[in-house]
C-alpha cells in the first residue's frame, strides 16, 4: 500500500489560514503607538476656566462645563444647544489628535451651574475632520465666540455645523 498525496479541501483550507496568519504577523505588524494623556496633561490643555474640567474617560477626553442657567434662560434653545460646540472646535482638541494617538474622541458636556443638570453634549471622534475642515470649524467657533451674542446667526452657524460633524444629544428640559 502507498500512501496518498490527496489533500482534502479541508486540510487546504487550514494550511492556507495558518500560512496567511503567520504572513501577516511577520510581515504586516507594525507597533501601533496609542499613547494617552493623563489626567493632568488633559486638565492643563483645557484649563480655560474654574467652570471647565477635563479628564480621561477610558481612551475618551471628557469635558464637563457649567454652563449659567441665566445664560440658558437668555439665549433660550440656541444657547442651550450651542454650549458644547464652544469648547469642542478649538486648537486645543486638535492638538489633543495630534499628540496622542491613542485619543479616539473628545466629547463636551454642559451643564448647569447651579443644579448640575446636563444640558447638552457633543462627541468627536478622531479622523472626523481633515485639516481643511479643522480650519473651518474652528473659524466658524471663533466667529461664533467673538460675535454670537450680538449677531445669533453665528450661533445658528456653528450648531448646524457642530450637529453635521458629531454625535451630539440635548436635554428635553433646555431644548424643546
Amino acid at each position: 500500500m502507498s500512501k496518498s498525496t490527496h489533500r482534502s479541501p479541508t486540510n487546504m483550507l487550514i494550511s492556507g489560514f495558518l500560512c496567511m496568519v503567520l504572513g501577516i504577523s511577520v510581515f504586516g505588524c507594525s507597533e501601533v503607538d496609542l499613547t494617552l494623556p493623563s489626567d493632568s496633561e488633559v486638565s492643563a490643555i483645557f484649563a480655560a476656566s474654574s467652570s471647565v474640567t477635563a479628564s480621561m474617560n477610558g481612551n475618551v477626553v471628557e469635558i464637563i462645563v457649567e454652563q449659567p442657567l441665566f445664560q440658558i434662560r437668555r439665549g433660550g434653545n440656541l444657547w442651550a444647544k450651542v454650549g458644547p460646540y464652544i469648547y469642542l472646535f478649538t486648537r486645543e482638541t486638535e492638538s489633543i489628535f495630534q499628540q496622542y494617538p491613542g485619543v479616539a474622541g473628545v466629547r463636551v458636556v454642559t451643564r448647569t451651574s447651579r443644579r448640575q443638570s446636563e444640558v447638552a453634549r457633543a462627541m468627536l471622534y478622531r479622523g472626523r475632520l481633515n485639516t481643511i475642515t479643522w480650519q473651518r470649524a474652528q473659524n466658524i467657533a471663533g466667529r461664533a465666540r467673538r460675535d454670537g451674542s450680538g449677531r445669533p446667526v453665528f450661533l445658528e452657524e456653528l450648531v448646524r455645523w457642530g450637529e453635521d460633524h458629531t454625535e451630539y444629544g440635548y436635554s428635553e428640559e433646555f431644548v424643546s
